[in-house]
């Protein structure tokens, strides 16, 4: 599988990769040799055996240092003390980058000290910076747990996802919630991410199939029932008529609320949810019982679908409240 699939493979650039951050690593080789058999210093040409076939077997923690790097000097000691009391949890493997600049760059380090931990033959989490020996060994513990790695690994996949869909390439988000899928078939974030791809997409058929497959215990989870929300939405608005002549029937009779409506699932359904929500708005300020109070039934299907924190959903909420208790 290559980076570009491989959602793992860029583990450190994503969000998840910089939530901590310490690096070692200032001690000369001759320090790091003493320290026994954990922790060792690496070069290029070792990185493969040293890094990549060690993470088969345990987390490796790669620390890129330099010797002129105060904060790293601070965290030498640290990170060696703890990985020593992991007892063979994890490995340390120490790289100078004033000698070894190539892997950093690979890996887009552009600050030290820096540390990035590798399950597996991938680099799955990081961290920047001279922490403390309490953050270290939580740092630690997470990645030796038994699914540490792994758990890091998805973490930092489904950041990318999110990044990707919220740079509008829901092909690239797809591939990365395929991927995760591909480790953790029941993941119902991965799931409902898949399928908001998929809508987005206009792929109504394959969404539908994706959350299908979310375990029945998970039906009620707020992802899942916002991609299913958006769904029907998506559904609705496919069995609407022309929107060119619903404006048109709505500039000719500003009180026809059904066409208003129609419009505002069109609108919702090209993004422009704002305008959407102030039409169904507008049904209800005008009538709150047309259509059994459909309008407003409609605005909280579209708060479901949008998700609690969007900032449509919060400014409709707000002229909701003041619509209904003014």
């Amino acid at each position: 599988m290559s980076n570009t699939d491989n959602p793992f493979g860029g583990g450190y650039g994503s969000a998840a990769a910089t939530t901590t951050v310490s690096y070692g690593g200032a001690a000369p080789a001759a320090a790091s040799t003493a320290a026994g058999a954990l922790i060792k210093d690496t070069t290029t040409a070792g990185f493969a055996a040293d890094v990549i076939a060690e993470s088969k077997s345990q987390p490796v923690l790669v620390d890129f240092w330099a010797p002129w790097c105060g904060p790293c000097k601070q965290l030498t000691p640290i990170i060696e003390k703890v990985v020593n009391a992991a007892g063979g949890r994890v490995k340390l493997v120490k790289m100078n980058i004033d000698e070894h600049p190539a892997i950093a760059g690979q890996l887009g380090i552009q600050s030290i000290p820096a540390v990035i931990a590798f399950a597996d033959g991938k680099p799955v989490d990081g961290f920047m910076g001279a922490l403390p020996e309490s953050k270290v060994k939580e740092f630690i513990d997470r990645i030796a747990s038994p699914d540490g790695g792994r758990d890091a690994a998805i973490q930092s996949a489904l950041d990318a996802a999110t990044q990707a869909a919220a740079a509008g390439d829901m092909e690239q988000a797809a591939q990365i919630y395929s991927a995760v899928l591909a480790e953790v078939p029941d993941h119902v974030a991965a799931l409902a991410g898949l399928a908001n791809c998929l809508i987005d997409l206009g792929d109504l058929d394959q969404a539908k199939a994706v959350l299908e497959q979310v375990p029945a215990n998970k039906k009620d989870d707020a992802s899942v029932r916002a991609a299913e929300a958006k769904v029907a939405l998506a559904d609705q608005a496919a069995k609407l008529g022309d929107p060119v002549a619903l404006a048109a029937r709505l500039a000719a009779n500003p009180k026809d609320h059904q066409a208003r409506f129609d419009l505002a699932m069109f609108l919702n359904a090209t993004g422009q949810r704002d305008e959407a929500a102030d039409h169904l708005l507008a049904i209800m300020k005008a009538d709150r019982t047309w259509n059994d109070d459909g309008a407003r039934k409609q605005l909280l299907q579209f708060f479901d679908a949008w998700g609690p924190a969007d900032q449509a959903s919060l400014t409709a909420r707000r002229k909701l409240s003041s619509l209904l208790f003014s």
